[in-house]
C-alpha cells in the first residue's frame, strides 16, 4: 500500500523514487483467521493440530511416502489428507483423491485404497470430509450433499496445482456412500477425468426411500422429517446435537448380515478407529435431513468422462451400483462385479478388492483423455 501511495504522489510531483525504497515497502499481511475480512474470496486455512503418529488400521508401506497435507474447500473448511507418493517417483504423476466410506475416516478404508494405488504408481490423497476426522468445520459429525460433493472438487483443486501431479490426469475414488458422492462430483467437475465408485451407496436415495426403496412414500418421508424437526428443537434447547450412534453395539443376535459385516469392520481391531463416527457415536441425528431433500444423478447422462463402478454381487448395496450404472451414458463406463463379495469385503480385503483392474482403468482413461 505504501509503495502505491508513493508512486501516485511522485507521479504528481514528477519525482523519482529510489528502487531500494520500493523494495523495502511493507508487503500485504498474509491471510489468517485473525485478519481475514468479509470480502476475501479464498478462505485461509484453519489451525489444526495434526496427528504425527502412524495410526492407520492397515500396515504402512515402505515403498510409499506418507506426508500429511491440508487444503481449503469453497466453503472455507480446511480438509486434512494423507498424501501417498511412490518412493523415488519422478516427473508429473497421475493423481487420485480418495474418500469414504460414509462415516469413516482416512485412517480406515480410503487410506488403504490410496496407499495401494500409490504402490501402483499414482500420487494419491485420502482425505477426511468436512466436519469429520482431522478436517475442520463446525459442528462436528454433520454431513451435506452439497458440501461433501464440494470436498471432492476441493481435493481436485489441490491435486491439479501440485508440481508433481499431471493436471490432465486427475481422478477420484469414493467408497460406500462416497462412491455416489464421487459420481455426483464428476458430473459437476469435468476436471475429473476418471471416477471409481467402490461398493457404492446413493445416500440421497437410501435416506429418502429407505433400504430397497421400502420407505418410498410421502407419508414415510414426512414422518422422518417430523421426527428430525423435533430433534432440531430439542438440540437447540439443549445446546448440543444428539448423536445417532455408530454401528450398533452390542450386536443383536437377529441383526441382518450386512449389519454384522459393519460390526466386524468398525467395532473390531480390523477397522476400529477412535476418530471414526461409525466406530463410535455416529452422525448427528438431524444429519439425514438434507439427504432426504436432495437427489443425486439428475444429470448423470451428461457425464462424459470415464466411470467404473465396482461392486460385490453379495452386497446388500449391489442394487445401488447396478441401478446407477444403468443410467450412465457412453462407451467409457464400466461395471465390475466382484463375484461372492459382500459390501464390507471391498473395504479392506486385499485378496478381493480388484486394485490392479482399478489402476488399469485409471491409466487407460487418463491416456485417452490427456491432451
Amino acid at each position: 500500500m505504501l509503495a502505491a501511495v508513493l508512486l501516485l504522489f511522485c507521479s504528481m510531483k514528477k519525482l523519482v523514487i529510489p528502487a531500494a525504497l520500493l523494495l523495502c515497502a511493507p508487503t500485504v499481511k498474509p491471510q489468517t483467521m485473525d485478519n481475514v475480512n468479509a470480502n476475501t474470496s479464498l478462505a485461509p486455512k484453519e489451525r489444526i493440530e495434526l496427528t504425527g503418529a502412524w495410526d492407520k488400521v492397515f500396515p504402512k508401506s515402505e515403498s510409499v511416502n506418507h506426508p500429511k497435507v491440508t487444503f481449503v474447500n469453497r466453503y472455507g473448511i480446511t480438509l486434512v489428507a494423507d498424501m501417498y507418493t511412490p518412493v523415488n517417483a519422478s516427473g508429473k504423476l497421475p493423481a487420485i483423491a480418495v474418500s469414504g466410506p460414509f462415516g469413516a475416516v482416512k485412517e480406515q478404508s480410503s487410506g488403504l485404497y490410496a496407499q495401494q494405488l500409490a504402490e501402483r504408481g499414482f500420487l494419491t490423497i485420502a482425505f477426511d470430509p468436512s466436519f469429520t476426522g482431522e478436517s475442520g468445520g463446525m459442528p462436528r459429525r454433520v454431513s451435506s450433499p452439497d458440501i461433501n460433493t464440494e470436498d471432492f472438487s476441493a481435493a481436485v483443486d489441490f491435486l491439479i496445482t501440485q508440481p508433481n501431479a499431471d493436471p490432465e490426469k486427475i481422478g477420484i475414488l469414493g467408497i460406500c456412500g462416497w462412491g455416489g458422492i464421487a459420481i455426483q462430483a464428476a458430473i459437476n467437475d469435468p476436471r475429473v477425468k476418471a471416477t471409481v465408485a467402490s461398493t457404492m451407496y446413493d445416500m440421497t436415495r437410501v435416506n429418502a426411500n429407505g433400504y430397497f426403496d421400502s420407505e418410498d412414500s410421502a407419508e414415510q418421508r414426512n414422518a422422518k422429517r417430523a421426527s428430525m424437526a423435533a430433534c432440531r428443537t430439542a438440540d437447540y434447547v439443549n445446546g448440543h446435537y444428539k448423536r445417532g450412534g455408530g454401528v450398533v453395539d452390542p450386536l443383536p443376535d437377529d441383526a441382518p448380515q450386512f449389519v454384522k459385516d459393519y460390526y466386524d469392520y468398525y467395532k473390531t481391531p480390523r477397522g476400529y478407529h477412535e476418530r471414526s463416527g461409525n466406530s463410535n457415536d455416529g452422525w448427528n441425528v438431524t444429519g439425514a435431513l438434507p439427504w432426504i431433500n436432495f437427489k443425486f444423478f439428475d444429470y448423470i447422462g451428461e457425464l462424459e468422462n470415464a466411470v467404473m463402478i465396482v461392486h460385490g454381487d453379495k452386497a446388500h448395496s449391489y442394487y445401488f451400483g447396478k441401478d446407477t450404472f444403468a443410467r450412465l451414458k457412453g462407451d467409457n463406463k464400466q461395471m465390475l462385479t466382484v463375484k461372492g463379495a459382500s459390501h464390507c469385503d471391498l473395504y479392506d480385503k486385499l485378496d478381493i478388492i480388484p486394485f490392479d483392474e482399478i489402476a488399469a482403468f485409471f491409466t487407460e482413461n487418463f491416456k485417452t483423455t490427456a491432451k
